[in-house]
């Protein structure tokens, strides 16, 4: 009986020390423990992070131990505050910390953050290599990646952008994104939330290009535009 009370008092000291962890989407969790989506976790740690000073959002950005959650609201918050304020060699040092960053991650949540941050902090040379990375991830399983995916391509490319090497770029992704998936769009008469978010940054490329570009789209493709 002894050994009983003492491996009940044992659990209820770790239950209180340990709290349940919030399971992220896509995550199992035991049953009872209540569960919380991406962007919730996401956000929730930006605004606790938001008050940071710009080295210390830095120094967790380098950190292994933080889980990608983490490292995601502090890439989020400095691309928030910090990134349209550093300069030269600030500005060199937030680039390599996030590069670095950007090779080590698996999470497409710390990928998407990185690469729009990265993009924002200097338009010209990211654009290239990040954008058409960015346009592949609309095609991710996760809902709460399309979304930040979506709304980042859309901060980059800005409204009033009419930069036709921009847009030849985004024109150039989603055709042949399209073009690999032609088959599956002959009996498509009603685009999914992914195919739309394409179909809108087609257009927009399409617009800045001209209406010739539409030659070179597949003729599934033209019926859903």
């Amino acid at each position: 009986m002894k050994r009983i009370q003492a491996g009940v008092l044992i659990i209820f000291v770790l239950s209180a020390v340990c709290p349940s962890v919030p399971q992220a989407h896509g995550q199992d969790g035991l049953a009872g423990q209540p569960i919380f989506d991406d962007q919730q976790l996401l956000e929730g740690y930006a605004q606790k992070y938001a008050d940071l000073s710009k080295d210390i959002i830095l120094e967790m950005i380098m950190d292994d131990t933080l889980n990608s959650y983490q490292i995601a609201a502090a890439v989020r918050v400095f691309k928030e505050r910090y990134s349209g304020e550093v300069v030269s060699r600030e500005k060199s040092r937030g680039e390599r910390i996030l590069v670095r960053r950007l090779k080590l991650t698996e999470s497409p949540f710390v990928e998407v953050e990185i690469m729009h941050t990265l993009c924002l902090m200097d338009h010209y040379r990211y654009f290239q290599s990040m954008v058409p990375a960015l346009i592949q991830k609309l095609n991710h399983y996760n809902a709460a990646v399309n979304e930040i995916v979506f709304n980042s391509l859309n901060d980059i490319i800005g409204p009033n952008n009419k930069r036709a090497r921009e847009a030849r770029i985004v024109f150039s992704t989603i055709r042949k994104m399209l073009f690999l998936s032609r088959n599956r769009l002959v009996n498509v008469t009603e685009p999914d939330e992914k195919l739309a978010r394409k179909l809108k940054l087609l257009r927009w490329a399409i617009k800045v290009l001209g209406r010739q570009e539409l030659n070179r789209l597949p003729a599934e493709v033209i019926n859903l535009l």
